[in-house]
């Protein structure tokens, strides 16, 4: 199973613009775009705590509302695929793995993504922030993926690339493997169990024995 942002794809220009445009119908500064990217696969309440300080806590669904309403439109378009995410999602495939990605993005925007690049009929399961009472790191949304697919936390793997995907992972008691394709270094991993640290998804198909 797989994070979405930062793992499978680059959104960033998507979630820069709509970040800043979230911020300005609050009447708040623009942030840097170094900081929004840092703020990529956290909850959008806390993206606006992140970027504009705790005070600013209690905009957060304005905050929410008004950055959907702009990712609606432009946030696919602006969206791309990770060079490896295509050519290892089908090795895993013919490989009989079973697939899945559980994120904090709206699970229709996923699914939208994935069928214009060919790819959603490969996921057996896709968790969104639509299917779960709780975003990451609680691992509600990790756990009903498991259960869905039929499996043990111990037979299910979670590839993702920051912290909260991490802690998501430890809290679900399922097994982790960090790629460094996001904004978070291989030593920030370290207080985290994980089966490795990998460059991108492209070495997901040798660590579960595909290659």
């Amino acid at each position: 199973m797989f994070d979405f942002d930062y793992t499978l794809v680059d959104s960033s220009r998507a979630v820069i613009a709509c970040a800043n445009y979230a911020l300005g119908k609050l009447g708040l500064p623009p942030a840097s775009d170094e900081a929004i990217c840092q703020t990529i696969g956290l909850s959008l309440p806390e993206v606006l705590v992140q970027l504009a300080g705790e005070k600013q806590r209690d905009k957060g669904e304005a905050f929410q509302r008004y950055f959907v309403s702009l990712s609606d439109r432009v946030g696919n378009p602006l969206t791309v695929l990770l060079q490896p995410t295509s050519a290892t999602i089908q090795a895993l495939r013919r490989c009989g793995q079973r697939l899945g990605i559980v994120s904090t993005k709206m699970r229709y925007r996923m699914e939208g993504l994935l069928r214009r690049e060919g790819l959603l009929s490969h996921f057996d399961v896709i968790i969104g922030l639509e299917d779960v009472p709780a975003p990451k790191p609680d691992p509600v949304g990790l756990l009903l993926a498991v259960e869905r697919l039929g499996l043990t936390k111990d037979a299910c793997l979670y590839v993702g690339d920051s912290l909260v995907d991490a802690e998501t992972a430890s809290r679900a008691g399922v097994p982790f493997l960090a790629v460094l394709t996001g904004k978070t270094e291989a030593a920030a991993f370290a207080a985290y169990p994980k089966v490795g640290v990998a460059s991108s998804v492209a070495e997901v198909p040798v660590v579960v024995g595909c290659a």
